[in-house]
């Protein structure tokens, strides 16, 4: 399984991460974090195929993309 880990409190509610994702399994979330934004959340981690354009796209390096982890 592919994995997408956000480190929410680096997240500084761009949403690059959403606007971008291919597969959509990217959404604004609704939790606030320690600066005071709204983080995004992973709807579907089954169907992220571990492109890594979330990552890319992220300013703030918030983001890392695991391809083919072990459960």
């Amino acid at each position: 399984m592919n994995i997408v880990k956000i480190e929410f409190d680096r997240c500084k509610e761009c949403h690059y991460c959403v606007k971008f994702c291919p597969k959509k399994i990217l959404v604004n979330g609704e939790k606030i974090n320690k600066q005071g934004y709204y983080t995004p959340i992973v709807t579907n981690m089954e169907e992220c195929i571990a492109c890594g354009t979330c990552a890319r796209v992220c300013p703030e390096g918030a983001i890392e993309v695991m391809k083919d982890v072990l459960e």
